[in-house]
């Protein structure tokens, strides 16, 4: 599977389950069952490497921002989410954090923000595939701590500056 096709299927599944992260994970899965172990495994490194790139205090900041408020594991569940978006969401998110505020049409931190389910899909698939536990993928571990410059995400002050058009459309 190339990076054509990750995304080809992330986009499918997610306009088939209209945006619901559970529905989402849940189409997921049964997509990727449908392809072989070695495909099934190839969707985990796309996806795997996409999450660690984005570990990034910028993009931290942004999910501080959007759910007011993230955890270590809120961040690793927005991280997911964020990859459900689709490439354009996925890249610009990473590229330029603020820009989130142009590239989601609408966000409810009740709802949006939380793909963990998204983050097993791959593992669920090739285990109902094979009975068996995926492999190591091979790829390089995310690093001990996020990319970047830490913030501050308790100062509502410095959250402002870094993420204006965010804090403006989110938190103003």
């Amino acid at each position: 599977m190339d990076e054509t096709e990750f995304w080809e299927m992330v986009d499918r599944t997610r306009e088939a389950a209209e945006g619901d992260p559970e529905e989402h994970a849940e189409l997921l899965v049964e997509r990727l069952a449908q392809l072989d172990p070695d495909s099934v495994l190839d969707f985990a490194r796309h996806f795997e490497s996409r999450y660690n790139r984005a570990y990034t205090w910028d993009l931290w900041g942004a999910a501080w921002v959007l759910l007011d408020g993230a955890s270590d594991d809120a961040f690793d569940y927005f991280r997911c989410w964020l990859i459900g978006q689709g490439r354009e969401v996925f890249e610009g998110g990473v590229h330029d954090p603020d820009q989130l505020a142009e590239l989601l049409d609408e966000f409810d931190e009740e709802i949006d923000g939380d793909g963990e389910e998204l983050g097993y899909a791959a593992d669920e698939a090739y285990e109902q595939l094979t009975g068996a536990v995926a492999p190591d993928l091979g790829i390089p571990l995310q690093a001990a701590e996020p990319e970047g410059a830490a913030l501050d995400f308790e100062n509502e002050a410095v959250l402002a500056e870094r993420f204006p058009r965010l804090w403006d459309r989110f938190r103003g």
